[in-house]
């Protein structure tokens, strides 16, 4: 077996297309969701009384400890039940359910990313919540001002690690028949039998992707220390 450079070449525009279109746009906004969800989340389960409390974390780890392709051919099922392809009949299945998703790697990793704010909220002192009592800071502005941000400081990076795992994962998305970049080698590969170039190809975007943001995270981390 040899290697072609030519079929790989080949393979480049289409592989891009399809990481620029779907890999990269829904890591993107997944990530967004997830980060905004998971903050919510973490600050619910430290305020809310005991039992909202509870079904708030119980809901939690039911999402957090399902398969995500699962969750995928669910939202996909749930979306297929309410007719949701005829109600928006002006948007291309597809599309559709790229935004589906968008929304279920959202909400998943929000699960994941919530443990991360509250890691970083537990870290902060008791004398931090204690100087804001004292001066009669309300709850919100409390957490606006003083807790969020330090807690943001210790979260940063491990929020950044739990996006380059849901760039990772977005090869779920073929149980949703949605073509992200993995699937989209697939079809290639087996249109010309060059499977291996193909399949490199997106190995090295991947890379090409993920290894300069697993290096900013570093960076990040070694200058939110000091």
């Amino acid at each position: 077996m040899e290697f072609d450079p030519n079929a790989a070449f080949e393979a480049v525009g289409p592989l891009l297309a399809a990481f620029l279109q779907v890999t990269l746009l829904v890591t993107v906004l997944g990530s967004i969701i997830a980060a905004a969800l998971g903050l919510v989340w973490a600050i619910g389960r430290r305020e809310l009384p005991r039992i909202p409390g509870a079904i708030l974390a119980w809901i939690l780890d039911v999402v957090r400890m399902t398969p995500l392709p699962l969750q995928l051919l669910f939202g996909m099922a749930v979306v297929t039940e309410l007719d949701g392809f005829r109600r928006f009949g002006d948007i291309e299945p597809t599309t559709l359910l790229t935004y589906l998703g968008i929304v279920v790697f959202g909400i998943h990793y929000s699960t994941y990313m919530a443990e991360s704010y509250r890691a970083g909220i537990e870290s902060i002192r008791q004398g931090q919540w204690e100087a804001a009592t004292a001066l009669s800071l309300p709850r919100r502005r409390t957490w606006r001002a003083v807790i969020i941000p330090q807690a943001l400081r210790a979260t940063l990076p491990s929020l950044g690690n739990w996006a380059i795992a849901m760039f990772k994962d977005t090869p779920f998305l073929i149980v949703i028949t949605v073509p992200e970049m993995v699937s989209e080698a697939e079809r290639i590969g087996g249109a010309s039998f060059k499977y291996t170039e193909t399949f490199a190809v997106a190995g090295l975007i991947f890379l090409a992707a993920s290894y300069p943001t697993a290096v900013l995270m570093r960076k990040l981390e070694k200058k939110l220390a000091y």
